[in-house]
């Protein structure tokens, strides 16, 4: 059972590490009876059956089995706006430092096959280093989505999809690659819940790194067309390349999470399509997939065709970030933005140098609680440099994460100021926790607000005006007005798209520099 919060019941979690059911899949994904030879499948014609074993089984057979007619409008427009933002996210990243770094290494690699740099016209790399340095473009300013229980969900898919459709001989079309998208998000949304610790705010492991590479691993097997057998061990070849320290959050590593994430999945599906095979059973096992959590309590898939299949997207979706910043960030920015109107208010003026303390209120969590950060990575992580970004800007934006920004002396004074409370009601999870800032003046006075939802969280999401916005904004930065209204019309219609490749074609389409640096000036 699942309890009502959508967490793993009790009953889920004593009885789930013993299933070992078997059934007949037909190849077509639907259910057949155990005992024939020959089964009907959903099309109606008779498919060689394929015997699955457990849980992990059971994903091989729905990856493979999951098919256009099962994607819901709902989920086709969640997904496609969750494709949007993470191109202009990835475009804008292409201007960071650890990108160019990790292009730098790149390029020492060679292959007969190639796919394309996002925002780059003429350069091209080996598939797996395509997906790699587009992976760390979508992560470098912590700009991209994320989702409940919390992961980054599409960073660690879509590079791998567009970088492994350009080396296939039969170009995939838009809806081939939306569903090939859809069962990388699916796959990590039903891992994320087998674990009660996977619903706050990770402690131990950056979540992309450990289900965004079966993630990646799922979709290409999908745009790959494994067998269902395929699709399991791969799985399980993309679980050996699983996971990666959380003290690595806040740095210049943290991208290359996603990067790496994107690159394995990828292969480990191509070597799982060449015959190499992993543990069948890698899900089902506390010492496979179940050493990342402590309270591992795994279930099965549902068949594709069977009633009791309903997409994960369908009932939570992800938010979207209006700042380039983890997602904690979002709520204290918002509350810092609130108490300073009602300071202005107050007042008429907000003069920051009258004030004598700050205090904030968040969730306890270590790794977004930074003093004093020194770098643009610690500068994302801390819930007292965003308030004090706010207070002092009225406003966050890419460039509040420059040097020039970070090392203004009035910013430096304000966070002296700071001092962060952990109350006890609020929870370290992205789904209930909140901020509340408090400002207190040298004559005395106080001024707060709290933030229960930020707008962008799946509560209270971006219009598709907004993120339209987002995106364009972003992708300016790299691309000419060609090129960005071209991925908003392929994107926006992608499911009626015959070839995807053209969507890769608007990707590099860049812009001269004065476009790009019009688009710098409003960033």
């Amino acid at each position: 059972m699942i309890s009502e919060n959508g967490e793993p019941g009790s009953a889920q979690l004593e009885t789930a590490r013993s299933v070992s059911a078997s059934a007949i899949f037909c190849e077509d994904g639907s259910v057949g009876v155990s005992g024939n030879t020959e089964q009907p499948g959903a099309s109606g014609l008779f498919m060689k059956p394929w015997l699955y074993h457990g849980i992990t089984g059971s994903f091989g057979a729905a990856i493979h089995g999951l098919n256009t007619p099962q994607l819901t409008d709902g989920v086709i427009n969640r997904s496609k706006r969750m494709m949007l933002d993470t191109l202009g996210v990835g475009l804008i990243g292409t201007r960071t430092d650890v990108f160019n770094k990790a292009l730098t290494y790149s390029k020492v690699f060679r292959s007969d096959e190639r796919s394309s740099v996002w925002g780059q016209t003429d350069l091209s790399l080996p598939p797996h280093y395509a997906a790699f340095v587009n992976g760390i473009a979508v992560h470098s300013m912590d700009f991209d989505d994320t989702w409940h229980p919390a992961t980054h969900p599409s960073g660690a898919v879509l590079p791998a999809l567009l970088a492994l459709a350009e080396t296939l001989p039969r170009q995939p079309s838009g809806l081939d690659l939306l569903l090939a998208f859809n069962v990388g998000i699916e796959v990590q949304g039903r891992l994320m819940r087998f674990s009660r610790e996977a619903y706050n705010i990770p402690e131990r492991f950056h979540p992309p790194s450990v289900v965004g590479v079966m993630g990646s691993a799922a979709a290409s097997a999908k745009l790959l067309g494994l067998s269902p057998a395929q699709c399991a061990h791969a799985l399980a070849i993309a679980a050996s390349s699983a996971g990666a320290p959380l003290a690595n959050a806040a740095t210049q590593t943290k991208p290359l999470h996603i990067g790496n994430a994107a690159r394995r999945g990828l292969e480990a599906a191509q070597l799982a399509r060449m015959g190499l095979e992993g543990n069948p059973d890698i899900l089902d096992m506390t010492c496979g997939f179940g050493v990342y959590y402590k309270d591992y309590g795994p279930s099965p898939m549902a068949a594709p065709s069977s009633a009791d299949f309903r997409w994960v997207l369908e009932d939570q979706d992800v938010a979207f970030k209006r700042i380039p910043a983890h997602l904690g960030m979002h709520w204290v920015v918002d509350a810092a933005l609130a108490a300073r109107a009602n300071l202005t208010a107050a007042v008429g003026h907000c003069d920051l140098s009258h004030i004598r303390k700050v205090t904030l209120r968040v969730p306890p969590s270590k790794y977004v609680n930074c003093a004093f950060p020194a770098t643009e990575h610690q500068a994302r992580h801390s819930f007292q440099f965003n308030a004090s970004s706010a207070l002092l800007d009225d406003k966050v934006t890419v460039s509040s994460f420059s040097r020039a920004h970070m090392d203004r002396p009035a910013l430096k004074e304000l966070l002296s100021k700071v001092e962060v409370e952990t109350p006890g009601d609020n929870a370290p999870s992205f789904d209930k926790m909140y901020c509340e800032v408090e400002i207190e003046t040298e004559q005395g006075q106080s001024h707060a607000a709290r933030c229960d939802t930020f707008y962008g969280h799946w509560r209270k999401p971006l219009s598709q005006e907004d993120l339209a916005e987002k995106f364009s904004v972003n992708a300016s930065s790299v691309l000419c007005a060609e090129g960005v209204e071209g991925v908003i019309d392929i994107v926006g219609n992608i499911e009626r798209v015959r070839e995807c490749s053209i969507l890769t074609s608007y990707l590099r389409m860049t812009g001269s520099e004065e476009e790009q640096l019009y688009s710098t000036r409003r960033m």
